[in-house]
């Protein structure tokens, strides 16, 4: 195991009730803003915690792997249902990485007057 995910998890809990006794607004605000998305019908909780897996691959973000992955599991997502959300991740990473190789062309060529 590349890391305590269960440790690491509590960690950042107590950090982030650290946060929330310095300055309890900014954290009722991000609570709000999980409430107003896990109240949508329009999608249902297993694809919405496989689509925020992708996007916490996609920023590279520990916590959000960590807490993501709890939700998907309790909403019942299975584990080649989350390899095919990473792959989704993968896939756009590479297409980003693409895109931003072609900026990087068109900037040396813009420098050099290729």
């Amino acid at each position: 195991m590349m890391l305590n995910w269960n440790e690491y998890g509590d960690q950042v809990k107590a950090a982030i009730r650290e946060m929330s006794a310095a300055n309890p607004d900014l954290i009722k605000a991000y609570i709000g803003l999980n409430s107003a998305n896990a109240k949508s019908t329009r999608m249902d909780a297993k694809t919405r915690e496989l689509i925020a897996l992708a996007v916490a691959v996609t920023l590279r973000c520990d916590g959000c792997i960590n807490a993501h992955t709890d939700a998907a599991i309790k909403a019942g997502a299975s584990k080649e249902e989350v390899v095919d959300a990473l792959g989704v991740a993968v896939m756009v990473n590479a297409g980003a990485a693409m895109v931003y190789s072609a900026r990087t062309i068109d900037a040396f060529d813009a420098k050099t007057g290729s």
